[in-house]
């Protein structure tokens, strides 16, 4: 206890200090903020859909090779409603909380969209992988992406039996073939004029880290894509002098590389809570 509330105290200081505080969160965040993809909420949410299909949790459903569009949007529409449109989560009020002050910036594999739901700066978000509450040409035909949040509304509200009626399946306004969630699983990915004008704020971001006091508080980042998150930022503690990491994760705490940093792998909520103390 005494080592953790050790690192609390230094975790605040280098906080304090910030100049630049760049938050990378993972789905181990949304997880920790209640978003659980398996259990009982799992169980409870998709009872209808696990007894059809067999799921086994949340993450491997959205993988699963519907036989026709009607049962895909039907599954779709419930998870959408259930981790997009719904009130800000209070982890990530707290985390808000504890960099609003600061000059921040979001990099995040999430696609829940919950740093914009909790009040974050749109302008200071960049979700790499897709957006749920974002439609897509399934072929990419071209470059513009479509609100979802009446279709889902529809689709919960006509849904039979795991299905949507025909007649509310989306069609690619351009080609005429189906639509697609906007999230990178293949290279039909769109990232669109918003997307790469994200991506632009960030390097803008990075650039100003460089010769500043940075702190890069990383929340939930495995193995899944190490690539955009955890690998870049323990290459930038390296090459970065004045730049820090904090790195919040209950089953990968360590390092890949022999670097100095503040690695807690204590229950995050807990962890936010005590770090906005004042």
């Amino acid at each position: 206890m005494g080592n953790y509330r050790a690192k609390i105290l230094k975790a605040k200081a280098l906080l304090k200090q910030a100049d630049c505080i760049l938050i990378g969160a993972g789905a181990g965040l949304s997880t920790a903020a209640g978003l659980e993809y398996s259990g009982k909420a799992f169980e409870r949410d998709y009872k209808e859909f696990i007894a059809k299909y067999h799921f086994s949790d949340l993450y491997s459903a959205t993988f699963y090779p519907f036989e026709t569009q009607e049962e895909k949007w039907a599954f779709w529409a419930k998870l959408i409603q259930l981790n997009r449109q719904n009130r800000p989560l209070k982890l990530y009020m707290d985390l808000l909380e504890l960099v609003f002050d600061k000059d921040y910036f979001v990099l995040t594999t999430n696609a829940d969209g919950q740093f914009e739901i909790a009040g974050f700066s749109t302008e200071r978000i960049f979700a790499t992988q897709g957006d749920y509450r974002l439609l897509q040409c399934a072929h990419a035909c071209h470059h513009t992406l479509y609100g979802n949040d009446d279709m889902v509304r529809e689709w919960l509200r006509f849904t039979r039996g795991c299905k949507i009626p025909a007649n509310l399946v989306p069609k690619c306004p351009v080609c005429g073939r189906n639509m697609e969630m906007n999230l990178r699983k293949d290279e039909a990915f769109v990232q669109d004029e918003n997307w790469y004008k994200q991506a632009s704020r960030y390097n803008a971001f990075l650039e100003k880290t460089q010769h500043k006091n940075t702190v890069l508080l990383e929340i939930g980042v495995g193995f899944n894509t190490p690539g955009i998150i955890r690998f870049p930022f323990e290459q930038m503690v390296c090459r970065q002098a004045k730049t820090k990491l904090i790195r919040i994760n209950k089953d990968y705490p360590a390092p890949s590389l022999d670097i100095d940093l503040l690695s807690f792998n204590e229950d995050t909520a807990e962890i936010i809570k005590n770090l906005k103390e004042s």
